[in-house]
């Protein structure tokens, strides 16, 4: 039995995790707490089954047991560079899946667990020390970079490793106002198998943009329900999660996904900030520069002192030109989607391929309306909800 800081708030003072012998689960440094564990292990399942699906190291930003954004490794390009203020772009593999998973979602990423599905070396514990976040999970560490990890936060920041090749079997139970619920553990994993079943009259889909649905997939099988996924070569670019209705899942998904492809935009890459301002104030200015519309007056003049000169704003017409350069976006739902209005949505925000569970009863309409726009729609036939 292992105590942590504190439950799920600082009041409950009684909190621990009892772990198997041997156990798979080592903490290295730092000290948990209750919602960093449920993060940690929820953000490792979502790695380990994109690395099986893919081949690829893979990556989550988690907060409150949902991801701010998950990927795969992938080169990043200058736009990426520029819009995420980094300084370099000659990443590892595993660094440039987390670098890439964190940009999914600067502002909801702040703060974050991380996990990673390979060995972490110096090039992504060198990104780290700059980086707010938490927790790191990991199948392993390189003994330099681990060291440098143990230097963050004052030596408190919370390392934790896991065996690979752990995966438990059976029911899983928890307790809950006093009573213990059981059930069989999903450990369904989602395969480019499950994604075979085209059923829109366009079936054009390549091989980069399988890995993305999978990345849109199996993000949503680790996201609180209900749940929307928009994801783009290979990332999350927007997630909504927790809603009780769909079409709010898919306005708010895309609502981030239209805000990060808007980031690529040259007048936010261009913003003439003035010196001394943070990574995290920047992303919080270019959050109120891309809602500039919506803004009181008080909000604007505020948002304005931190240039050095006058922003052009965006407009409608040019922020949609922009968005629809992008091709092969992608929407998943953890379960079926009901109404057309989800697929109106994102049509607007530019998607292209859709995929979901299927099965509803108005799911002629669905096909429809995604034929309408040329879209293609796959059903994978399982169902992802956490709760």
């Amino acid at each position: 039995m292992i105590s942590l800081r504190y439950g799920t708030n600082p009041h409950q003072q009684e909190a621990f995790i009892l772990l198997l012998d041997p156990s798979p689960l080592r903490i290295l440094n730092g000290a948990p707490g209750y919602i960093n564990m449920l993060d940690a292990l929820t953000s490792w399942q979502l790695v380990r089954e994109l690395k099986e699906a893919t081949g690829k190291a893979s990556a989550a930003s988690y907060k409150h047991v949902s991801p701010a954004g998950a990927a795969i490794a992938k080169p990043i390009d200058d736009a990426f560079k520029e819009s995420q203020f980094l300084k370099a772009t000659d990443f590892s593999p595993v660094a440039s899946a987390y670098v890439r998973a964190r940009g999914g979602d600067r502002l909801c990423s702040f703060g974050d667990v991380l996990a990673v599905s390979d060995i972490v070396d110096v090039s992504l514990a060198r990104f780290l020390k700059t980086e707010v976040c938490d927790l790191i999970i990991a199948p392993g560490y390189e003994p330099k970079a681990l060291e440098m990890l143990k230097q963050k936060k004052k030596g408190g920041f919370v390392i934790l490793e896991i065996d690979y090749d752990f995966m438990p079997e059976g029911i899983e139970e928890r307790d809950l106002f006093g009573i213990r619920l059981k059930q069989t553990r999903n450990s369904r994993l989602i395969t480019k198998a499950d994604l075979k079943n085209v059923v829109s009259e366009n079936k054009s889909i390549s091989d980069e943009t399988i890995e993305t649905l999978l990345v849109a997939a199996i993000s949503l099988k680790y996201t609180q329900s209900n749940s929307i996924s928009v994801a783009y070569d290979g990332q999350i670019v927007g997630i909504g999660a927790g809603q009780q209705s769909r079409i709010h899942c898919t306005r708010l998904a895309s609502d981030k996904a239209d805000k990060w492809f808007l980031q690529r935009h040259p007048k936010v890459r261009g913003l003439d900030f003035k010196d001394g301002l943070k990574k995290v104030d920047k992303t919080n200015l270019i959050d109120q520069f891309l809602l500039w519309d919506s803004l009181s007056a008080n909000e604007e003049a505020m948002m304005l002192q931190n240039f050095n000169s006058r922003p052009e704003p965006i407009g409608l017409d040019e922020r949609s030109e922009w968005n629809r350069q992008y091709q092969d976006i992608c929407l998943g739902s953890d379960a079926f989607i009901p109404f057309r209005d989800n697929i109106d949505r994102a049509n607007r925000s530019n998607v292209q391929h859709i995929v979901e569970t299927g099965g509803s009863l108005r799911t002629h309409y669905i096909v429809e309306a995604v034929n309408e726009y040329n879209m293609t729609l796959t059903h994978t036939g399982v169902r992802s909800f956490l709760h």
